[in-house]
């Protein structure tokens, strides 16, 4: 993703917000850490000694949670195109997801059991076009779903970022395909004029 200055706007309504108040104070890389915490408060979705795959982790804000969250023996495998500081008990491949050389890296780290949780906070590069953007968005959410086909175990579970608009209910229920449960969840971090919502899908099966 390419990184662009921000405007004098973005910065003033960054230094109010609460989130990004509270993530300083935290030591957390973004606000977006506060979004996956409500999740996991309501869907316990990290346990001790499990494997997480961050995809789209930079700057790592989801991957230092989960990190905190999974265990002495637990693992974190986080991916982006964009580089990003060590974590503790995290190990972070630079490149895209989807490239083949990558995913087999990630598939290596992940190990034969298979991954008990994927996370994906990811969002395409924006036009300002927004029937581009959304085609964008949920071709980027099909390529997860696809990584997920080779790197969940039975029963895993996914989180995954969306925004509302078309495409959004195909998506649902294409995972309806292979996952046992498919909920919704707009945490409130997420912002108030943002579409963003994430899907939980649950208990992965062939």
């Amino acid at each position: 993703m390419s990184k662009k200055k921000p405007n004098k706007q973005w910065v003033q309504s960054q230094n109010k917000d609460y989130f990004v108040k509270q993530a300083r104070q935290s030591h957390y890389r973004s606000r977006a850490v506060y979004k996956l915490q409500e999740i996991d408060q309501k869907d316990k979705l990290f346990k001790p000694d499990i494997c997480v795959v961050d995809l789209g982790s930079a700057p790592g804000s989801w991957s230092q949670y989960a990190s905190e969250h999974i265990g002495a023996n637990g693992r974190v495998i986080a991916v982006d195109i964009l580089s990003m500081e060590p974590i503790e008990k995290v190990k972070f491949v630079l490149g895209d997801f989807t490239d083949e050389h990558i995913e087999n890296q990630c598939i290596d780290h992940i190990g034969e059991q298979g991954a008990d949780l994927v996370i994906s906070d990811m969002a395409p590069n924006l036009t300002g076009i927004r029937t581009t953007d959304q085609a964008r968005s949920m071709a980027l959410a099909e390529l997860v779903y696809e990584f997920c086909h080779n790197a969940l175990k039975p029963g895993g579970d996914l989180l995954i970022k969306l925004f509302e608009g078309a495409g959004t209910r195909e998506f649902r229920q294409l995972l309806k395909e292979h996952f046992a449960k498919v909920v919704t969840r707009k945490p409130s971090a997420s912002r108030d004029n943002s579409r963003e919502f994430y899907v939980l899908a649950r208990s992965y099966g062939l």
